[in-house]
């Protein structure tokens, strides 16, 4: 019971601070301006729990493959690493709000809205079009799939991701995926109730500092816990 509330909380804090300020979270913000928030909301928790549930099995099968000795040692410097990456990140940024990495996501979504905005109104107007379908099979709509594939991609090589395959490594993967989850959905949650007044008021650079700090903490942990055995 110990490892799986220690790898919970692991896993809720690291992935709460590297979440907050990602740019998946501005993402989830603006989308949520332009579309339905459930479908919005429902799109991107369903992309980052099915992401962190593939990087901890990945984590979780790592022990198999490779001697813990050294997914042990892998995860001490990935924490180390992202630690200093995260912190040098934070002294470079000046002291403001989101406003550069907002703005610089929503550029990214108007230019694929504008390559695809016709295609995807289209597509909206056949299904209202359509007979009135089950409550569940509406979440399978173009809002619902773009949301999910934003998310979902975005995280592909991620800080956050390669964090979470080296906890659950290291932890148990049960309470990495539970805590994994509940930051994603916490995370998600404010990011689309909150929308783009909310992410203009993070500070990248305290969101930074806070997260080098902590992976430079698990760090220290990690290592010591190698001393010891």
């Amino acid at each position: 019971m110990s490892s799986v509330l220690q790898g919970f909380t692991k896993s809720l804090a690291m992935t709460f601070v590297s979440e907050i300020g990602d740019k998946t979270f501005f993402a989830a913000a603006i989308l949520a301006m332009r579309y339905p928030r459930r479908l919005v909301l429902a799109g991107c928790v369903s992309a980052l729990i099915v992401m962190t549930i593939l990087s901890a099995t990945v984590g979780w099968a790592a022990p198999n493959l490779i001697p813990r000795k050294w997914t042990h040692h892998i995860t001490t410097l990935l924490f180390f690493g992202f630690g200093l990456w995260s912190l040098w990140d934070g002294f470079k940024q000046g002291g403001g709000g989101g406003s550069e990495e907002l703005a610089e996501v929503e550029a990214e979504l108007d230019s694929d809205l504008k390559a695809n905005g016709k295609a995807t109104k289209d597509k909206v107007e056949d299904e209202n079009k359509k007979q009135k379908r089950p409550f569940l099979t509406q979440f399978f709509s173009p809002i619902f799939l773009k949301a999910f594939s934003i998310n979902f991609f975005g995280e592909f090589g991620d800080k956050s991701q390669l964090a979470t395959i080296g906890l659950a490594a290291d932890e148990n993967p049960f309470g990495v995926i539970l805590g994994g989850v509940l930051a994603q959905l916490l995370c998600t949650t404010a990011a689309v109730i909150g929308g783009k007044s909310l992410a203009s008021q993070i500070s990248e650079r305290i969101v930074a500092l806070s997260g080098g700090m902590l992976f430079i903490i698990f760090g220290i942990q990690s290592f010591l816990t190698s001393v010891e055995t």
